[in-house]
């Protein structure tokens, strides 16, 4: 554990590496979720057409090891962050925020206003996270299908001079 976990930008070859850390990491959410996430639909093709399509990710390593990853792309003025995964063994040791600071970094340097992001109104804890992380809840949405809100939309304003 003395080795450093570092922080890329991914490349469509991660693709593997990417689906597998983030099925590891959305593995806990499995039947806790209505209706499923998508995270448990997504494979190294998938996302490599994502990476192929404009579509970017971050992995956080660790002596070569995928501990994490996060998927980015533009939305509207903003950077969406999605899929944020560390699997359980990286966890409790700050990569899930440094991945968002990454994300964060990355709108700024963009020239986009914000990064903006889902997370489940059944997941209390995410909601927690990102809160703690300064995003605030600007909508919340209905998957297709149901006739109740099932998610809710944060952002984070990157503007010094914006209000909230």
């Amino acid at each position: 554990m003395s080795e450093t976990v570092v922080l890329r930008a991914a490349v469509v070859g991660d693709a593997a590496s990417l689906a597998a850390t983030i099925a590891a990491a959305f593995e806990q959410y499995r039947g806790r979720l209505t209706p499923e996430s998508g995270a448990f639909r997504e494979t190294a093709d998938s996302i490599s057409r994502e990476l192929a399509g404009g579509a970017g990710a971050m992995i956080a390593e660790q002596n070569g090891e995928a501990l994490g990853c996060v998927m980015i792309k533009p939305v509207e003025g903003d950077l969406y962050l999605g899929r944020l995964a560390v699997i359980p063994s990286g966890r409790g040791r700050g990569i899930a925020r440094r991945l968002v600071d990454a994300v964060e970094a990355e709108a700024a340097r963009r020239g986009l206003a914000g990064v903006r992001l889902g997370v489940r109104i059944v997941l209390p804890e995410n909601q927690r996270l990102f809160t703690a992380l300064g995003y605030v809840e600007t909508s919340r949405e209905a998957h297709p299908g149901f006739d109740f809100p099932t998610s809710i939309t944060m952002r984070k304003s990157l503007s010094r001079t914006a209000s909230a």
